[in-house]
């Protein structure tokens, strides 16, 4: 099994066929079947159509994803045959024996069989928000996860109920990333729910009175005509391609950002990017490679024999559950004569690691972390310590402990006394692309604060590097949540920041009303990426961490993220785009609808010809914006927009037809009175069109010049127009319904300019 990272091919059916508007388009159909001329039934290629596509690109997107998700799938360490394995966690069986470490997931029940400090996170579980100490026998409860602390576990039950995703799916249940676009689809989709269906009913029955009431509907195929004018009546008020559009565009999106090594784990995460105005990162596999490598140790004294230490790192490393500091060592420092008799495992509240050890009976006890939290009683080597910190390296200080260490896991070592024995130094390097990366941001009016649990002074150095200026806050100093928002105001460099910490101050920028994306690939990270509006994990990140993230780089590059963000910007800025094309066809459907019932006329064109106008000036048009390229820097009222947008000009395109059509249907035939009513709408559409593929770029010019020539080519073919009976002749009416026309699209053009002073609609990208 692999973690879920898209819909079933059974949701993406249900959700592309049976929607509310395919339900209505089918019983219009069905009411042309009956009628007997399949060719005012055209319009339900379009539905089918739109269903196709529908299916193919999410069925297309979810390989992709389910193909992109195999890189990200979480692993597990066990131990088999003396020898630490990692495997897949679908791969684990009865009786393994888990490896534990802060960041795993529990992909089993299991029984603890020893406990270094293990503290497991069970919220999803038993909605306990503190984490769970656990002892040897205690149980393990699959889908909880490890956030402290190291030990050993035996499998004791494994299945698909136990399986890790649990975690993921339980996680995306309750926090499913809020998107503006979808939000904003969905209370249109109300919206026109309500309207619908009275609307309809009016309808329906103002196509009966029009053809003489209940009482001679029978005679002469009156009911014919009627039930015909209410098919055109229905279909002209449907979007059918909003949703399709919707989805489509996050589709494309997530799938050209998969071909980028960048896995998105819900579509809408694409667009909540594009909405980000402060993005928090962590500094270590974030901004560095995370890949730590060994560069010297430095001693702080005679008073520790270097063997001594030496020892001493050698126990340290040599621990199967140990952090990538203890991997790191144990490569470097190897002793066959030492015996571990206890650990205490690193933490990020205490910020160091402890071991107990014998070597040929002697025992002695050590301390290994933070330079500023072992050595403040030594300032001399603290202030050597700070000295290298500055300088961007990695500083652990290696102490020997003169009293007992403390019993309790994640205790305080305040009264143990303590000698320096050495500086451990590792080199860790700056990612080629973080410097730009940063800078792109800062253009894009995007705050960027740094949150590390390392050093400040190594913090600060960092930030240097990359072009951040001022000093990095010492977060431990900080008491309370009210001295962080405040520094929050001020500082956007932050150095031994808790995971507590981050989590507390992603919740405080988001109350000031920012839109906060978090990185990080550590544990510690893990429910702050939770927290924010988009999490986004490392490639290299724990279980836990890509667990509750909503994008994950799967090759650890940072510099992917302005692609993130143009994609999102893309898509909201054409999603609400295309919007207003099919919401202006909803307005004047409706209208004329509504006009035509209330006035007993006969309605204004067949389905046909509804289907002709919207396929070319909605339709095609709408499927090559919503993939345009478009860099438009998001800006708040999505909904607002599109609403005070597409209503004044749909009224306006309802109005020209209503004058068109109103001294035509008495004075000339129907079908040329239709006709000629359908060139009104025509150019008023195309002026809509022509207003939102704003600025007319040479490619876009292209388009409206096709959909004009496609246009003139059905009107004097004999085949398309006999078709769509566009009955056009030359005559004066014909110049009047031109005119109206041209006089809607000039009302068009004047609503838009008024709608960009007013930052209704924009024509920049």
């Amino acid at each position: 099994m692999t973690q879920p990272t898209s819909r079933s091919i059974s949701e993406i059916l249900r959700e592309n066929v049976f929607t509310l508007f395919n339900g209505i388009l089918t019983v219009c159909f069905v009411a042309v079947i009956v009628l007997g001329d399949l060719r005012d039934g055209f319009f339900y290629g379009v539905v089918v159509v739109n269903a196709l596509i529908g299916i193919v690109q999410e069925v297309r997107a979810k390989v992709v994803l389910d193909r992109a998700a195999l890189l990200a799938a979480p692993e597990s360490r066990v131990k088999r045959d003396g020898a630490v394995e990692t495997v897949a966690l679908a791969e684990v069986v009865l009786d393994d024996l888990l490896v534990l470490r802060p960041g795993d997931q529990i992909p089993a029940d299991a029984v603890v069989e020893a406990s270094n400090g293990l503290g497991l996170d069970e919220s999803l579980l038993t909605g306990e928000a503190d984490p769970v100490l656990k002892d040897e026998g205690d149980q393990l409860l699959s889908g909880s996860h490890v956030v402290s602390g190291t030990g050993y576990a035996t499998v004791t039950a494994v299945g698909a109920d136990s399986y890790a995703s649990r975690l993921t799916s339980e996680i995306r249940k309750h926090s499913l990333v809020r998107s503006e676009l979808r939000d904003a689809t969905n209370r249109i989709l109300v919206y026109l729910s309500w309207i619908l269906g009275p609307v309809i009913v009016i309808t329906i029955i103002g196509r009966i009175l029009t053809y003489g009431g209940f009482a001679t509907l029978g005679q002469n195929g009156r009911w014919r005509r009627a039930l015909l004018d209410a098919v055109a009546s229905v279909v002209g008020m449907i979007p059918e391609g909003l949703v399709l559009l919707t989805s489509l565009a996050f589709g494309v999106a997530a799938i050209q950002l998969a071909a980028r090594k960048v896995l998105v784990q819900e579509l809408a995460a694409v667009e909540v990017l594009a909405r980000v105005d402060v993005l928090c990162l962590d500094k270590t596999g974030t901004l560095t490679s995370g890949e730590l490598a060994f560069d010297h140790i430095e001693s702080l004294g005679d008073v520790v024999a270097p063997a001594d230490a030496e020892a001493a790192l050698a126990a340290f490393g040599a621990d199967d559950a140990g952090n990538a500091t203890a991997g790191i060592l144990s490569r470097h420092f190897q002793s066959d004569t030492l015996v571990v008799e206890r650990r205490i495992p690193f933490s990020s509240a205490t910020k160091f690691s402890g071991v107990v050890f014998s070597v040929g009976g002697v025992r002695s006890s050590w301390l290994l972390g933070a330079p500023e939290r072992l050595l403040g009683e030594h300032p001399e080597q603290l202030a050597r310590a700070n000295t290298v910190a500055a300088t961007g390296q990695r500083t652990l200080a290696l102490v020997r402990a003169l009293d007992p260490l403390p019993t309790e896991p994640h205790a305080s070592i305040r009264g143990v006394r303590v000698e320096p024995a050495q500086l451990v130094v590792f080199e860790e390097s700056v990612r080629p692309a973080a410097r730009a990366t940063l800078g792109y941001f800062r253009k894009q009016a995007v705050r960027v604060v740094v949150m590390s649990g390392d050093n400040p002074v190594t913090v600060s150095a960092i930030a240097r590097t990359l072009d951040l200026n001022g000093e990095a806050v010492d977060a431990s100093t900080l008491n309370g949540d009210a001295e962080l928002a405040a520094a929050l105001q001020t500082s956007d460099i932050f150095g031994r920041v808790s995971p507590e910490q981050k989590r507390t101050a992603v919740g405080i920028l988001r109350e000031m009303g920012r839109t906060v994306a978090m990185t990080g690939d550590g544990v510690n990270d893990a429910m702050a990426i939770k927290d924010a509006d988009l999490g986004i994990a490392m490639g290299t990140a724990t279980p836990a961490t890509k667990a509750v993230s909503r994008i994950v780089l799967l090759d650890n590059r940072f510099d992917r993220l302005p692609d993130v963000l143009a994609f999102g910007r893309r898509v909201i800025a054409n999603v609400e785009r295309v919007s207003n094309l099919f919401l202006a066809k909803t307005v004047y459907g409706i209208l004329l609808a509504l006009v035509s019932a209330v006035m007993l006329w006969p309605f204004p064109f067949l389905p046909r010809q509804l289907t002709l106008v919207s396929t070319l000036a909605i339709g095609i048009p709408s499927f090559v914006l919503a993939l345009a390229r478009n860099r438009r820097i998001y800006t708040p009222g999505v909904l607002r927009r599109i609403l005070t947008y597409s209503i004044p000009t749909g009224t306006i395109a309802a109005i020209a037809c209503v004058v068109a059509y109103l001294p035509l249907y008495r004075s000339i035939p129907l079908p040329e009175a239709r006709s000629i009513t359908t060139v009104t709408l025509f150019c008023v559409s195309l002026w809509i069109l022509c207003v939102l593929t704003r600025p007319l770029s040479w490619p876009r010019l292209l388009l409206l010049a096709g959909v004009v020539a496609a246009m003139v080519l059905v009107c004097v073919l004999p085949g398309p127009s006999e078709f769509f009976m566009m009955r056009i002749p030359l005559s004066p009416e014909l110049l009047w319904g031109i005119g109206v026309g041209v006089v809607g699209a000039a009302g068009i053009e004047v609503f838009y300019r008024f709608a960009r002073r007013r930052g209704l609609v924009f024509d920049r990208e």
